[in-house]
């Protein structure tokens, strides 16, 4: 069993979506965020699944080889075309970055496009709110606490105040929980 289930990743792209209308996305860009979203750890299929499963946590070894799932992701998708072959790779790449630059690669947020942070919090919630070999589902309410906490290091603040908004009143976010 793979640490991540493809419900979890249709989650995260769902999320990113409808973070991405909200912040003004066109219907078809939205779309194409929510398919980059869904492929953003496509590179995890190259990891060992003994890291992937690991109960406890992670050595610095076994973290330098997490690290790489979002290189080889990129690599994975490198033959997709158009725009959504750059916003998957970059979703890829980059969805462990910080707003404040501390994420896997040392880029913040003023270095990478907009969606990337949408795939991101969607994908730190979607974690939070979802079992795994090392911890239980967090209660979503303490998953938002833990995003606001956040809010100016890993996660832009505007994008947080849209993103606990969108949690807390649009009536979709739980509905996509009740899968995964």
């Amino acid at each position: 069993m793979a640490t991540i289930s493809s419900n979890e990743n249709r989650t995260v792209g769902q999320l990113a979506e409808i973070i991405a209308t909200q912040c003004g996305a066109s219907t078809s860009t939205a779309r194409q965020i929510r398919t980059a979203a869904v492929l953003h750890d496509v590179g995890k299929r190259k990891i060992p699944v003994s890291i992937l499963n690991k109960p406890g946590k992670l050595d610095g070894r076994e973290f330098e080889i997490i690290k790489t799932h979002t290189v080889l992701g990129a690599e994975i998708l490198a033959s997709l075309n158009g725009e959504l072959g750059i916003m998957a790779r970059q979703c890829c790449l980059y969805h462990h970055e910080w707003f404040n630059g501390g994420g896997y690669w040392g880029k913040s947020a003023d270095e990478l496009p907009y969606y990337v942070q949408y795939v991101a919090i969607s994908d730190v919630f979607t974690a939070l709110c979802s079992v795994r070999q090392y911890k239980s589902a967090w209660p979503p309410a303490d998953a938002m606490r833990y995003i606001e906490s956040k809010s100016g290091t890993q996660f832009d603040p505007w994008l947080v105040d849209v993103f606990l908004s969108l949690v807390r009143d649009d009536k979709r976010v739980p509905a996509l929980f009740s899968g995964i």
